[in-house]
């Protein structure tokens, strides 16, 4: 949406948006319209061929992942002026690559990197000059719903089980067998050192799963005895997404590999506490604490602790709403991401071919 509206009244500028897995019909138009984008449904090949066709001679080219490396550096090798960019947002790029991919990732004229941690991480791992790489977190959907007011929801609440009177503790995810480290396994062993204290605390899970995985914590459940505090919702429609959050006490998910997190930043918008892990860029998304708790997402003592907080003085930890926006607002975002389109084109003569950025 920023990219389309930074094109309006700028003669010259077109976006054309292009996507290797999504298929023609797939587009949102109110980001951006439908004649800009074009889906290719998984074929790989064509999608890179017309990337790369389309690409050379354009004032900028913006990667939205690093798997699309080739494409870029094809579009570099023929169209040197082409400023090259890549967005990198977690655990694709925390990872050393393999020299062919990190000698394209050394043409790119500019990263922006979705937290500090990521950052911190590509200058270590891949020889990143700080110049080279800027953060840009991510903002809040500026079609996200309005917060609904009222927590009284007796339809959600009888769906689940739950009243007025339960203290929901809430994470929206994907449960993946393969990808153990949104850190609610150590939210169930938290609990169980709470629920004598407090009876009536509730864990709602929302999101899709795989059996294996949910078999895994229906295994933890049952050895902690917690079969009646624990909620599995499945997936929800996006349009539930606001009564979910507003029948929630706080928001919770001390992750150890979140690219920035923007669950938090949600669960904010809709004036929740929010418990977060202190181990990557869910850092930035709570403003290193300034707008919610980090906990070591390891120590699940530390975790209880945290909720504990939270439960007797909810609302000194209600983020402000203000402080919110003025860090994660779309208007913020845009800002920042058209001052990076803003800057110059680079030379089409760089003064180094090996690896790293050009010109360093």
């Amino acid at each position: 949406m920023a990219l389309y509206e930074y094109t309006i009244g700028r003669q010259g500028r077109e976006l054309r948006v292009f996507s290797m897995y999504d298929e023609q019909g797939d587009v949102d138009e109110k980001y951006f319209p439908a004649p800009v984008f074009k889906g290719f449904h998984k074929k790989k090949i064509r999608f890179v061929y017309e990337a790369v066709r389309l690409g050379i001679g354009c004032r900028e080219v913006i990667l939205s992942h690093s798997n699309l490396l080739l494409a870029g550096f094809l579009v570099k090798v023929f169209s040197p002026q082409t400023k090259l960019i890549l967005l990198a947002h977690g655990i694709e790029v925390w990872q050393k690559f393999p020299f062919w991919k990190n000698y394209m990732l050394g043409k790119c004229d500019r990263v922006l990197a979705v937290s500090r941690f990521t950052k911190t991480r590509m200058m270590a791992l891949h020889g990143i000059a700080e110049k080279k790489i800027t953060v840009l977190n991510n903002c809040l959907d500026p079609f996200l719903q309005v917060p609904p007011g009222e927590r009284e929801n007796p339809d959600l609440l009888a769906r689940y089980g739950l009243t007025k009177d339960n203290i929901v503790l809430l994470t929206i995810t994907r449960l993946s067998f393969k990808e153990q480290y949104k850190g609610y396994d150590n939210v169930l062993y938290a609990i169980e050192k709470l629920k004598e204290k407090y009876p009536g605390i509730r864990y709602m899970v929302v999101g899709k799963y795989d059996e294996e995985e949910k078999s895994r914590l229906e295994a933890i459940i049952l050895a902690l005895k917690l079969e009646d505090n624990i909620v599995f919702t499945g997936f929800i429609a996006d349009r539930e997404l606001a009564a979910h959050y507003n029948i929630a006490d706080l928001y919770i998910m001390p992750s150890k590999k979140e690219g920035f997190g923007i669950v938090f930043i949600e669960a904010m918008y809709y004036g929740k506490p929010v418990i977060a892990g202190n181990k990557d860029g869910s850092a930035d998304a709570l403003d290193d604490g300034n707008l919610g708790l980090l906990v070591n997402p390891d120590d699940a003592n530390e975790i209880a602790g945290a909720i504990t907080r939270v439960i007797r003085n909810k609302t000194a930890f209600i983020p402000d709403p203000k402080q919110v926006m003025e860090k994660f607002s779309y208007p913020v975002y845009r800002e920042k991401f058209w001052k990076v389109l803003e800057e110059p084109r680079p030379s089409p003569f760089p003064s180094s071919t090996g690896p790293g950025f050009p010109g360093d």
